[in-house]
């Protein structure tokens, strides 16, 4: 199954030295039959994109809870043998029940240096948002605005060393 898991920076260099993405049960988002069924009209690329940008907004709780990672989105693509979903979370959350090594990752997607500011802002505004303020929504959306850049596995040593 082809989950996408928010990350940050720091996780991306400990999946490089470890191998892995430590710390299963794992939060994701997938192509589940519960966002499938809500989103009639939507081909498998239009139901991967959702899933990804749920996992970029989760991305930013996890800056807010890291002050010192590079405020910069980042999800991880990868195929993973199994994943359960949590519908009680979202549509398209799933939990992946071991660590995923490296040799399953895929792909991933990270936001532009342009985005910084404006996922700075979003990190620091989310729990606010998650409490209905509609102004912390408005700059939370600003960062959903950035469309993330795609790096295949061997360009992850690359992209961290210029971050």
């Amino acid at each position: 199954m082809r989950v996408y898991l928010p990350s940050t920076l720091p996780a991306l260099r400990r999946l490089l030295d470890d191998g892995a993405l430590t710390g299963a049960p794992l939060p994701a988002y997938a192509v589940t039959d519960a966002l499938r069924s809500w989103y009639d009209e939507g081909d498998e690329e239009e139901l991967e994109l959702a899933a990804m940008d749920l996992a970029a907004a989760a991305s930013v709780r996890l800056l807010d809870a890291d002050p010192d990672a590079v405020r910069r989105r980042v999800v991880v693509v990868a195929e993973v043998p199994e994943a359960t979903p949590v519908p009680q979370v979202d549509r398209a959350a799933v939990r992946v029940p071991q660590d995923v090594p490296l040799r399953l990752v895929q792909a991933v997607h990270v936001d532009d240096p342009a985005a910084v500011d404006d996922v700075t802002a979003a990190a620091e505004a989310v729990i606010a948002a998650d409490l209905g303020s509609e102004d912390a929504a408005f700059v939370v959306a600003q960062a959903e605005g950035h469309e993330l850049q795609w790096y295949a596995t061997q360009e992850i040593g690359p992209l961290l060393e210029l971050s």
